[in-house]
């Protein structure tokens, strides 16, 4: 890391300033044996910090990790919450590790401004949560290690080589969902559906990944779709208001500005008696039906292992994106029960 760098060269300055003092005080050191010593000490000093790696806490230096989250949102808020927990738990603690916190408030002038901030403050790591989030954080810089949470499809978002080798400086956790199983689920709650309303932002590259997946499985099984796209949280009522007079259920993936509005979609479906089913947990506690998905705390436990992997000398380049393959079904009994479903255990 570059703080290794900074701490060989003070080192390098420290003991030349000492070596001029030692010849201006006639300690009986000529310049030559002066600065062979400073050589020498250099060069211990080189192979001290080639091994160093994490332990600039040895010297009462704090490690600095710069996160940021596309918005403010609870499975976004999960995931930060539990990588710090993570850390602390990995001996990564407020002793060792200094955080700056920031939100990009689902805005990409500000999004890319906390990424000159992180680059300007020259930190040790990125975290980022979210697709928008870490495409800003990884284009504002190839040198600072970054590590992406909450990505569903890295490679789509133009993120990482492959999943198995990134290749750069980026590498990090994914959210991916099974698309087939929520269906699966879908057919057992509310069988007999003939039509679904396909809402996302086609802004988001996680979601247009997702839909493609849709498109395939719902064209596999003759099932027919309607797509609505919406460009902010303003517009999902509307897109929703439509879709409930063609459809018999919507389907949203882990879209973020459907998500922000969930509450207006919930209560939109709710009073149309249609179901929604969402790719999120998060979105079914918001007042969608149902899901297959993954444990955001998990996945930020995951991420923060790959953090302290990278802290301690790991290349992003080859440290593969970590996929979970623990999924569990998520059913909201409240829209369940004003849906008319019974669901039993």
């Amino acid at each position: 890391m570059k703080k290794k760098n900074n701490l060989l060269n003070k080192t390098l300055a420290f003991l030349l300033s000492c070596g001029m003092l030692l010849a201006m005080a006639g300690c009986g050191s000529s310049a030559s044996s002066s600065a062979s010593s400073t050589a020498s000490s250099a060069s211990a000093s080189t192979a001290q910090s080639s091994s160093q790696s994490a332990d600039e806490t040895a010297s009462g230096e704090k490690l600095r990790i710069g996160l940021v989250q596309l918005m403010d949102h609870p499975s976004l808020n999960e995931i930060r919450d539990s990588f710090i927990a993570g850390m602390a738990e990995l001996g990564y603690d407020e002793s060792k590790v200094e955080y700056d916190l920031q939100n990009g408030q689902n805005d990409p002038t500000i999004l890319n401004s906390i990424a000159q901030k992180f680059v300007g403050d020259d930190v040790d790591l990125i975290v980022a949560i979210a697709t928008p989030a870490a495409q800003s954080m990884a284009a504002a810089t190839s040198d600072i290690p970054i590590l992406f949470s909450a990505i569903t499809d890295p490679v789509y978002a133009g993120l990482v080589q492959s999943l198995d080798a990134p290749g750069g400086n980026i590498t990090g956790t994914s959210d991916a969902i099974p698309v087939e199983s929520i269906f699966q689920l879908a057919d057992e709650l509310t069988p007999g559906i003939q039509s679904y309303g396909l809402l996302y932002n086609a802004g988001e590259s996680n979601s247009q990944s997702v839909i493609a997946q849709v498109k395939e499985y719902l064209d596999s099984k003759s099932i027919a779709y309607t797509e609505a796209t919406v460009t902010n949280s303003s517009e999902v009522q509307q897109a929703a208001l439509n879709l409930v007079t063609q459809c018999d259920a919507i389907f949203s993936p882990i879209d973020n500005t459907v998500a922000s509005a969930m509450p207006a979609l919930a209560t939109v479906a709710i009073e149309n008696g249609k179901p929604v089913y969402v790719a999120a947990d998060s979105m079914v506690n918001d007042g969608g039906l149902a899901t297959v998905g993954i444990s955001y705390t998990n996945l930020g436990k995951e991420t923060a292992e790959m953090a302290v992997e990278i802290l301690e000398g790991g290349d992003p380049a080859t440290i593969p994106v970590r996929t979970l393959s623990e999924f569990s079904r998520v059913i909201n009994p409240d829209t369940a029960a004003a849906l008319g479903i019974t669901v039993t255990e």
